[in-house]
C-alpha cells in the first residue's frame, strides 16, 4: 500500500482511510462504477458497535484517532457521481466522506478543442490518442481536512499512486458540501445518505 508523506499538512487519518479505500477498489481491477463512503470515528464506532467492531478486528487501543470507511448503497448507475453528491446530506456519526471515480484526463493543450456539447465531449475525450484512464479518490472531514489519491490505468502499481491533499479541487469542493448543514452552502439538500 502506499504510503503518504505525513511532513504534509494532512490529516493522518483521513490520508490513511482514502489509501485503504484506494487499496481495496484497486484489487478489484478497473472499469468499477462510483463508490460512495461514510468515514467514521473509529473509536466512536467501537463504542457504539462492539460486535460490528470486533468482527471488523477493530478495538479500544487501535481505534483512537483513526476513521473507518463504510462503503455506502451503490450508486445509481444512471447518474453521474457529481449530480448524487448534489443531493447528499450525512447525519452528525459520520465525520467525512470519501468517493471512487474512474475518469479520462487529457492534456492541458487539449482544452481548446473539447466541444461544449456533453455527449461530443465525451467522445472527444473517449477518442483522445493521449487521454488517460485515472482512479480518483477522494475524501473530506467536519473538520475541514482532505485527501487525494490518484491511479493512472498506465501505471497500475501501488508504488505509482499519487497522493495529496487537494489534486481534485471541484471534486472535494463537492465531498465537502455533503458535510454542511442543510442550507449552509445556500440551498437545500435534497436527501441524507
Amino acid at each position: 500500500m502506499t504510503e503518504f508523506d505525513d511532513s504534509l499538512d494532512v490529516d493522518p487519518a483521513l490520508a490513511a482511510a482514502v489509501l485503504e479505500i484506494e487499496s481495496h477498489t484497486a484489487a478489484g481491477g478497473w472499469d468499477q462504477p462510483a463508490r460512495l463512503y461514510a468515514l467514521v470515528d473509529t473509536a466512536a464506532l467501537v463504542r457504539r458497535e462492539p460486535a460490528l467492531a470486533a468482527a471488523m478486528g477493530l478495538d479500544a487501543s487501535s481505534a483512537q484517532g483513526s476513521l473507518t470507511p463504510v462503503e455506502q448503497d451503490q450508486l445509481a448507475p444512471d447518474q453521474p457521481l457529481e449530480v448524487v453528491l448534489e443531493s447528499i446530506v450525512w447525519p452528525e456519526e459520520v465525520a467525512g466522506c470519501a468517493a471512487v471515480v474512474e475518469r479520462l484526463v487529457l492534456p492541458p493543450d487539449a482544452d481548446a478543442h473539447i466541444p461544449d456539447d456533453q455527449a461530443a465531449a465525451e467522445e472527444f475525450a473517449r477518442e483522445h490518442p493521449e487521454r488517460q484512464e485515472v482512479r480518483i479518490v477522494a475524501g473530506a472531514t467536519r473538520a475541514g481536512a482532505t485527501y487525494c489519491a490518484l491511479r493512472l490505468r498506465a501505471h497500475d502499481d501501488d508504488q505509482s499512486v499519487v497522493g495529496g491533499g487537494d489534486l481534485v479541487p471541484a471534486l472535494l469542493q463537492l465531498l465537502r458540501a455533503t458535510l454542511e448543514e442543510p442550507g449552509a452552502a445556500g440551498h437545500e439538500r435534497e436527501n441524507q445518505a
